[in-house]
């Protein structure tokens, strides 16, 4: 398949700047990224949850690098590498030369994986890079919780492109829930979580307690008290 569909996919973000076209083509290759996982039946086990998802499936108004997974029940034995191998072949149609690193360490229950090309930035004709082409090489990031707390729920989405494909995703609720968690737990301030939380509520999404409650049994500072969060609960801290 010609990169053809990939520069008019480009062109359709009609970027006013070099990062916007950058962003531009990180989330393309994001897309491409989630039809072969489509394709290979990963969204039988898993679903698409965190800042990419709600940008990309619910129209958050920021750009997110990384995306990010979760079981839909917890599964030691779970391997993400063995999807990957399928992921090279499907962006060789598309003009990439993708190579993956496998970062996941047996102790952990959330395994890492990067997805790097170097090669399609030299065959895109930009209207904003300056010379020499993509200022670095295309990186992204895939997480998967292989260890996921109880209570999440799920929905279908279908996305067009690079060709119509479904996708499972955590709804809502379950995303701003996992949101919350991150935010009382976080041992560090991030900017994107309260832009996050912000549009979260400016769009009255409700919260999915259960969720929550078993995420802050699991990981944090309220780890193994079997707290049962609540609206009023949630408010005050």
């Amino acid at each position: 398949m010609s990169v053809k569909i990939i520069q008019e996919k480009l062109q359709s973000y009609a970027a006013r700047s070099q990062q916007e076209e950058e962003n531009a083509v990180k989330e393309i290759t994001q897309e491409i990224a989630l039809a072969a996982l489509s394709r290979a039946g990963f969204f039988k086990v898993a679903a698409f949850q965190g800042g990419t998802a709600l940008r990309v499936l619910y129209s958050l108004d920021r750009f997110s690098e990384d995306l990010d997974f979760t079981l839909f029940q917890p599964d030691t034995k779970f391997k993400l590498e063995s999807y990957l191998k399928g992921l090279v072949h499907e962006f060789a149609a598309y003009g990439y030369a993708i190579e993956f690193q496998d970062r996941s360490k047996a102790s952990l229950a959330v395994q890492k994986a990067f997805l790097k090309d170097a090669s399609i930035g030299e065959v895109l004709n930009f209207q904003h890079q300056r010379k020499g082409g993509l200022e670095r090489k295309i990186q992204i990031k895939l997480e998967i919780d292989t260890n996921p707390p109880s209570g999440s729920h799920t929905e279908e989405k279908y996305l067009d492109f690079p060709f119509p494909f479904a996708i499972a995703v955590q709804d809502s609720p379950s995303l701003f829930a996992g949101k919350s968690h991150a935010l009382l737990c976080r041992e560090y301030i991030k900017g994107r979580d309260w832009y996050d939380f912000i549009w979260y509520t400016a769009r009255k999404t409700q919260l999915n307690f259960e969720l929550l409650s078993n995420a802050l049994d699991q990981q944090g500072p309220w780890k193994g008290q079997k707290l049962k969060a609540d609206a009023a609960w949630y408010r005050e801290q």
